[in-house]
């Protein structure tokens, strides 16, 4: 019995097979009929690959009859077709044409490659920090970049002159913005704090477009590459929207915990001179505040409490952050110190554990201290980067005379741990710069 069960059941499969090569021969003659050359299934499937699939704008590939004369009019481009039988596909679709996209539409479909946003804001004698920063990022990162360089009209000329030289790198591209404020506020806007930072405060608004950003300041060296902060967005829980560091590490210390006159977010506040964000959970969200009961969007917030604390803040737009994220602290992401590393980190001796373990990974040199000599260390690392080129050996080579410079500064509290400055830095050169092009 089992014999001749197993004999129907190979009968029904070889039926099966028939038929499905009877309507293929169905579904390829027509277009052979027509004196268009249907091709040899390999030649269909070649000219849709080197179409690159579909077409611009009008959906149009090029694989279609107009880049095949000889073709039949009547035979519609690989774009109108479907995982549909053959028999129920429209009639001016060429059933051998759209066999084969249906074996290669998923297996072969190129996926755009996503770049990571970087934003920074400069005026006044900021174009060299900024372009040093730039570099930085651009030296060290795997993925490509999208600047946003938001900057004072005079400085736009020096960046383009600049940033189109570095164009034969083909690992970014970059937009100039103007500086903008509300029209109403403007003034009051850009004279807080410092010329322009507060700039920041209105990216989610501006760059509609842009899903998540990284916003830094120009006085920011990049020590490993923009992608591993990056990846950290993946980690955001579904109540995240942006990511600090904290302004301090040691209480004993800090300047919100001790100075400030406004609310801040947890013990020693946030620094936001490295800020990543999801902008799109940003502008959706309703955000608690202690202005109104009423929960208010980003966008309605910012002026209420510029005006409600306006006599209270002294950092400007970083104090406005620390105040929105103490009354939303389940917004926002805390990265490690290492992440965002400031002369407070070492200044009276080392007070970020993470980077005495693993190095730097951001440096951020506020107070000027890249311009002067009060934290040579600081400044080093900064002239190193900012007279380093793109050339393979060049950098390669910046590691060693880097290493004597920093052995000059031991005479200073950063400059005995001076190692962690170039721990990160010569593990980023060697994945980059050192091994084969397969392993990077």
């Amino acid at each position: 019995m089992r014999r001749y069960l197993r004999i129907v059941v190979l009968c029904l499969a070889c039926g099966f097979c028939s038929l499905l090569y009877a309507f293929s021969q169905l579904a390829a003659s027509p277009e052979e009929g027509a004196g268009g050359g249907g091709g040899k299934p390999q030649a269909a499937a070649a000219s849709w690959l080197a179409g690159g699939g579909r077409g611009g704008a009008g959906g149009v590939g090029s694989a279609g009859p107009a880049a095949h004369p000889g073709r039949s009019d009547r035979c519609k481009d690989f774009s109108l077709c479907y995982w549909n039988p053959y028999w129920m596909l429209p009639s001016d679709v060429c059933g051998m044409n759209c066999f084969w996209e249906a074996a290669f539409r998923y297996s072969l479909k190129v996926q755009p490659i996503q770049r990571m946003h970087l934003a920074v804001v400069a005026c006044g004698e900021r174009l060299e920090e900024t372009i040093t920063m730039l570099k930085s990022a651009i030296i060290f990162s795997i993925r490509p970049l999208q600047f946003h360089i938001f900057a004072e009209d005079q400085l736009h000329d020096s960046f383009k002159g600049i940033l189109d030289s570095w164009s034969f790198l083909q690992t970014f591209n970059y937009s100039l913005y103007p500086i903008t404020f509300p029209s109403e506020n403007a003034l009051e806007w850009k004279k807080l704090f410092k010329p322009c930072a507060s700039q920041r405060l209105f990216l989610p608004l501006i760059l509609k477009e842009v899903d998540s950003l990284l916003y830094v300041d120009t006085d920011i060296l990049f020590l490993r590459p923009v992608d591993d902060i990056w990846s950290l967005l993946k980690k955001f829980n579904s109540t995240q929207i942006a990511a600090m560091a904290p302004e301090h590490e040691e209480p004993r210390i800090g300047w919100y915990n001790r100075f400030a006159r406004h609310p801040y977010y947890g013990k020693t506040g946030v620094n936001s001179g490295v800020m990543l964000m999801n902008m799109t959970r940003m502008r959706r969200k309703y955000f608690k505040n202690d202005m109104t009961t009423v929960r208010l969007r980003w966008g309605d917030m910012l002026m209420p409490l510029l005006k409600k604390y306006k006599l209270n803040i002294t950092w400007g737009d970083q104090d406005l952050l620390n105040i929105i994220f103490f009354h939303n602290p389940e917004s926002l992401f805390v990265f490690p110190c290492q992440w965002n590393y400031r002369p407070d980190h070492c200044i009276y001796g080392s007070n970020c554990q993470e980077a005495e373990e693993e190095g730097i990974f951001i440096l951020h040199g506020n107070r000027g201290v890249y311009h002067d000599d009060k934290q040579p260390a600081f400044r080093a690392i900064y002239e190193a980067l900012r007279n380093c080129s793109f050339k393979d050996d060049n950098i390669r080579s910046l590691l060693k005379p880097l290493e004597l410079e920093l052995q000059k500064t031991v005479h200073t509290y950063c400059g005995k741990i001076y190692k962690i400055f170039i721990k990160q830095l010569t593990k980023s050169i060697q994945d980059r710069y050192d091994r084969p092009p397969k392993e990077r």
